[in-house]
């Protein structure tokens, strides 16, 4: 299991190489790329499927809600999306060794700051939860998600922690 998490970890924390304007699609590329290495982990696969829903959602409602909105913006969600996501897996793995329950709590306490801070107030629930309610899915968050508050609240509570 240390090792499981170690990969999705190592997997997690790839440098971005990119200036303001391409982080977005920087981070979408690098998600496909995991989805279709067939030799890529099923759990990181599965993060990076999160991800890249995550991202496409992000893409298709800011175009829908927010036509005005600048590329920059998009980019620091998508960024944000990529820390959260990093953070999350690198505390999971920093307390594999701890009991069920805390590794609960700390799931719990990621679901709720992704699920507390939404972006775009989407009424249409079955979609944007559609991770948040399986069970079996390790990126439990809802894609209606402003993840520059989300990951703030994570900070926070990660901090209060210590």
């Amino acid at each position: 299991m240390k090792k499981l998490f170690l990969a999705i970890m190592m997997a997690c924390t790839c440098t971005l190489q990119s200036n303001a304007q391409e982080i977005y699609t920087e981070i979408k590329a690098m998600a496909q790329e995991v989805i279709d290495n067939p030799q890529a982990n099923p759990i990181i696969k599965q993060m990076n499927t999160f991800k890249l829903t995550a991202l496409n959602y992000m893409g298709m409602k800011m175009r829908e809600t927010m036509p005005d909105s600048t590329a920059a913006f998009l980019d620091k969600e998508a960024l944000a999306l990529y820390n959260f996501m990093t953070i999350y897996t690198q505390t999971l793995a920093e307390n594999s060794q701890q009991p069920a329950a805390y590794q609960t709590k700390l799931i719990e306490l990621f679901m709720d700051a992704s699920y507390s801070n939404p972006l775009f107030n989407d009424t249409d629930k079955d979609y944007v939860l559609q991770y948040f309610v399986k069970g079996d899915c390790l990126t439990r968050f809802s894609l209606d998600t402003d993840w520059l508050r989300a990951l703030k609240a994570v900070d926070t509570e990660l901090k209060k922690r210590q």
